[in-house]
Order: C-alpha cells, then structure tokens, then sequence
C-alpha cells in the first residue's frame, strides 16, 4: 500500500465503500472487481458482527470477503474500515487473519483498527468498557499484533490481553499499514502515537490534532451519499436504508442491539434525511464536500452509496465529480 500519498505532497486516492450492511459477500466481491474495472483506486470495507438496523440485511465476515476478492481483483488497494480488535475477536487470531490476507493480497491491503461500538463487540456477554478504557485496550491490541506480524514467537502477559508462545508462519513481505480510527481528541493522539495513519469520518479539528501530536502517513475518510437519477427515491431509500446517520457519535458506541438503533431512528423523517444526506442525481454538492475533505487533508476519500452503487452510481461519479477533483 502505497502510504506516503496525502493530498498535501501528491495526488489523492479515491474509492468506493463496499457496504457490507447492505450486501451479501458475493455482492460485495463484484462491488469491488466493478470498481476496479471502473478505475477506483481503492475499496474500503466494514467489519461488523450485525448491521445497523434491520433493513439493510446483511453483515456477512470480513475475512473470508476479503480473501475472495484478493482472488477476483488483481490491483485495487484493499481497506477494511474498520476492525475493533479489543473484544470480539481477540488480537492474536486477529494478526493471523490480517497476515494472511496481506499474504493474499500482496500489498495492497491497509488495516484500519477502531476501538468498536457495542453493537458488535458485546455479544460475547463481555462487560463494555467506557471510552479511555477502550483506547487502552487497543493501544494495547495494536503492540501484540505488530510482534506477531513479526513472525516471531511471542508470549505477552498485559493488563487486557494474555499470548502464550505463538507465532504465526505465514506473514507478508510487506506489512500491512495499520491505520487508527478517530472520533475524539484521545484517539486522534493514540493514531498519531501508534498508528500508520488516521481513519475518521471527520475533517479539520482530529487531523490537525493527529499532526499535532506527530502523526504522519495516510487520513482516510468517508462521504455518504443516496444518488438516484430521482431524487424522491433517493430520499426514500436513504431514510428506509440509512436512518442511522443521525444517531450521534457516543450513542452509537453504546447502542447494544440493531432493536435499540432502530428505536433511536425511528423519529427520523424524510426531510431530516434530506438536510443531512446528499441525495438525488445533483452531484455538485459531492464535489464540494470533497474538495473540503482534501483541502482539510484527507489523502485517501471514499464514497458511500447508499443502495446498490452499480445502478449508475459509478458511472456518474466518474462523469460528473472525477473530472472536478484534483
């Protein structure tokens, strides 16, 4: 993965979220190979246990997606935005997953790490921890899976996490960037202290603290979006679909079940939708936004279609917004 590219010392990369809420993994495997026909530089894919609320259907497991398309892609730059490697899966099963997939994918994958949301990480019946806690553990997390991608023997005996004479075999000729997930001041910190780059959904404020505090490497971040040659429908589907984009920052951390979102969402209205999602054929306001996000300093800037994005969505992201973008 090429992580030196940032909009400030060269051009910036584009790709498409495959959505694994809203798709089955053999969907999502001719997502990302239509995206790299179609000349995406990257695709960014989640990793969830559950989706958001009921509607969008699917939550299919990350690993095995990404092992089918390394077989079925030949270039484009791979993402998973992102894994909480913190409770549900515990670091070391993890480092083999991503050792194996950069095996596969030969080095074009980038890790991105988070430290999660309840939805998805409490159903072991594990307590939640609050927030700082969380960061702790994944600081941690991250130091144990960096020694193993090593390919040395490792045994580690921390505050949150036990490893006992393991090694994994398999490891890549080139690691694999792990990239931090940011929504606060002290994540923001930690991705500059550990990390190989920022993921955030945010501009300005976390980026300027991840290189205040010395981050350097890649920012990653997603626009949403609901286009449609109608607008009506787009609105529809983007409030039938994606109601959860009003759920604020905390409260989706902490939300346990999809039950508990779809209660949150359900005084959602059309309208609501409409002021905060970019919906219908104008793709003009796109372009601004993502002027916005490069001149903020995103250097990787994906997008996310809300519904399927190869019903003329990539097509008209390649007409009307690429030719505007630098």
């Amino acid at each position: 993965m090429n992580d030196s590219v940032d909009s400030r010392t060269g051009s910036p990369l584009y790709g498409l979220t495959l959505s694994s809420e809203e798709h089955p993994p053999g969907k999502l495997v001719e997502i990302a190979r239509a995206a790299e026909d179609a000349g995406f530089d990257f695709v960014s894919i989640s990793d969830h246990f559950h989706p958001w609320i009921g509607e969008q259907g699917h939550s299919p497991f990350v690993w095995s997606v990404l092992g089918a398309i390394s077989e079925a892609t030949d270039h484009i730059e791979v993402g998973v935005g992102v894994t909480c490697p913190i409770m549900r899966i515990h670091p070391a099963v993890l480092a083999q997953a991503v050792a194996t997939t950069a095996c596969l994918l030969e080095g074009r994958f980038t890790w991105g790490v988070g430290s999660g949301e309840a939805l998805n990480e409490h159903i072991l019946g594990d307590r939640w921890p609050p927030a700082p806690v969380r960061i702790e553990m994944l600081a941690e997390s991250i130091d144990v899976i960096r020694k193993l991608l090593s390919g040395d023997s490792i045994t580690h005996y921390g505050k949150h996490f036990t490893v006992e004479d393991a090694r994994i075999f398999d490891v890549p000729d080139q690691m694999p960037p792990i990239v931090v997930s940011a929504f606060g001041e002290r994540a923001a910190e930690l991705a500059a202290e550990v990390g190989d780059g920022l993921w955030t959904t945010g501009t300005g404020d976390l980026i300027d603290e991840f290189r205040a505090n010395g981050g350097s490497g890649p920012v990653w971040s997603q626009l949403s979006l609901c286009w449609d040659r109608d607008r009506d429908t787009a609105v529809e589907r983007a409030h039938r679909v994606w109601p959860n984009t009003t759920v604020p920052g905390q409260l989706s951390q902490d939300l346990r079940t999809v039950g508990h979102f779809e209660q949150a969402v359900e005084p959602v209205t059309r309208e609501q939708i409409a002021d905060q999602v970019l919906c219908g054929p104008d793709l003009g306001p796109l372009v601004e936004s993502a002027r916005t996000a490069l001149d903020a300093g995103v250097s990787h800037l994906y997008f996310h279609q809300i519904g399927d994005p190869l019903d003329g969505f990539i097509d008209a992201w390649f007409d009307e917004v690429r030719p505007e973008l630098p």
